[in-house]
């Protein structure tokens, strides 16, 4: 069976993994500006990069 994880999920399931571990955000391995590297991020951090802010709930 194979366990690996897509090319695009990797880096998020990387990142979320430093983040498990304790090491630091700027032990990213990606390259400034690289889609991995914003990837990365967003396992760190645990949000897509663009993902807004929750607004409220209007009243109907």
């Amino acid at each position: 069976m194979d366990t690996r994880l897509p090319p695009n999920v990797q880096p998020i399931a990387e990142g979320a993994h430093a983040r498990a571990i304790g090491l630091p955000k700027d032990s990213c391995p990606y390259p400034a500006n690289s889609p991995e590297r914003k990837a990365w991020f967003e396992g760190y951090d645990g949000t897509p990069a663009d993902d807004g802010p929750d607004l409220p709930i209007a009243d109907a």
